[in-house]
């Protein structure tokens, strides 16, 4: 079975036993996993095509479509999140996705299920202190997701910086035989990272948003002309709180590898902001050196 016979047929699983039935014949060829929540834009459509590419003329590519209500923290956010599975059928299709699997929670989830799956160092800053169990349930379904897919490799954005050093620690730290790979992030023309969150925008917040990444470039430039970490994070936090509408969760300049504080110049860092504009919770991140 080659590239070829699973675009001209992208098959489409929404139960375990279906998803196992369509990966049996590709075992032993190089299956590569992206994993969704779905309202896919062209930064997944970018994840979908990479994986294409590295699983080759005979390997498989598999997305996992599945909007996961145990890394919400927040029950508002999880109802206003978007959902269009007629259009990510289509974009999976047309980046030559083989096979999609579009659980229901019901099937991804035993109504009685008591294993919890929790990483205690990356996890307790940025992201993972403002929203509490987010990570916990991101590493418990992706787990899920490499256990049923068995990939030999699997996709993750860079835009969800954090998520990333988590998952690679998971792998790393319980042995999981997967090889996983950081895309950069994708943005618009005018620099705003690509979001499933963005069509929440109001046209005001929609206009403002792209400073954020402007404010980034801004800040990663005066650092590697040696500015420390607390005027690039002020620098920063000042040109967002100069918007009307927008809330600040944080503005941090972290260690690029153990997201702590950088202790050290010479190791490659990380500013990464989370703002509400509006209702709406926006991350960027951008990686930091210093001029030799």
């Amino acid at each position: 079975m080659g590239q070829g016979w699973y675009i001209a047929r992208m098959q489409t699983a929404c139960s375990k036993d279906e998803l196992r039935a369509l990966l049996a014949p590709v075992r032993g060829k190089r299956i590569v996993l992206v994993p969704t929540m779905g309202a896919l834009h062209e930064g997944h459509a970018t994840l979908l095509r990479s994986a294409r590419s590295l699983a080759g003329a005979e390997g498989c590519v598999v997305a996992s479509v599945f909007l996961n209500p145990v890394q919400f923290d927040n029950a508002g956010d999880l109802a206003a999140y978007p959902q269009t599975p007629e259009a990510d059928l289509q974009l999976c299709r047309d980046c030559g996705v083989d096979v999609v699997f579009m659980p229901t929670p019901d099937v991804m989830y035993c109504s009685d299920r008591s294993i919890t799956l929790e990483e205690t160092h990356l996890s307790t800053v940025l992201c993972g202190a403002s929203r509490p169990g987010h990570f916990a349930g991101v590493c418990l379904v992706v787990n899920k997701l490499f256990n049923l897919v068995q990939p030999t490799d699997a996709i993750f954005g860079k835009k969800d910086y954090q998520q990333l050093a988590i998952l690679r620690r998971m792998v790393r730290d319980l042995d999981i035989p997967i090889m996983l790979h950081g895309a950069e992030i994708v943005r618009g023309e005018d620099g705003l990272a690509l979001s499933s969150r963005n069509v929440r925008l109001t046209p005001e917040h929609r206009a403002a948003a792209p400073s954020i990444h402007r404010l980034l470039v801004q800040a990663a430039a005066a650092y590697a002309d040696g500015a420390d970490a607390d005027a690039v994070c002020a620098s920063v936090r000042n040109g967002l709180n100069a918007i009307d509408g927008v809330r600040i969760d944080y503005v941090e300049l972290v260690d690029a590898e153990n997201l702590h504080a950088v202790t050290d110049d010479a190791r490659p860092a990380l500013l990464a902001v989370a703002a509400f504009f509006g209702e709406v919770r926006l991350i960027d991140n951008i990686e930091l050196s210093r001029n030799v």
